[in-house]
């Protein structure tokens, strides 16, 4: 029996960092020579060999079903050629599932980047261009063994859309 697929609305907020801080940071410009400190990306990249590089996704659309996390580091997010994108995110959870009620949806300009943190879920990226570059800052290894995936139709007949 087939059942109807229920749509989740996510409205998409615009991204700051006090936001985005329960999922990870928000990486803005800086002026160069600026000393590090705590605005700039908190890395965990300790586990295993970092893996920095350029992926190409199409047609990204803005209904998503999956969310994935990483347990062992942290992950940083930018698109290239100054393009708009979106991502939904949830805290860490002690289980194999995100708390639905704590999904929130970003829209992220083009002049930034994102640092999750270790076991955030998240969604994306995704937005309504073609095609956009991504550069991914992750270890050499993540999605082969520290990759998870939550399937919202499989567990709860659940897909979300990203709204404005």
């Amino acid at each position: 029996m087939n059942q109807t697929i229920l749509n989740k609305q996510l409205p998409l907020k615009s991204i700051t960092p006090e936001l985005f801080q329960p999922y990870g940071q928000l990486i803005t410009p800086s002026p160069d020579g600026k000393l590090y400190d705590r605005n700039d990306a908190q890395l965990n990249l300790q586990n295993g060999i970092p893996r920095f590089y350029i992926m190409r996704l199409h047609k990204r659309g803005r209904k998503f079903h999956t969310i994935n996390r990483h347990l062992q580091c942290t992950q940083c997010l930018g698109s290239l050629g100054g393009k708009e994108w979106f991502i939904a995110v949830a805290p860490p959870s002690p289980n194999n599932q995100p708390e639905i009620e704590k999904i929130a949806a970003f829209r992220i300009p083009g002049d930034c980047f994102i640092k999750l943190e270790m076991g955030t879920w998240h969604a994306g990226p995704y937005f309504d261009h073609e095609t956009v570059d991504f550069y991914n800052l992750e270890l050499s290894d993540t999605n082969q063994i520290d990759h998870f995936t939550h399937n919202f139709i499989a567990h709860q007949n659940l897909q979300f859309q990203f709204i404005d």
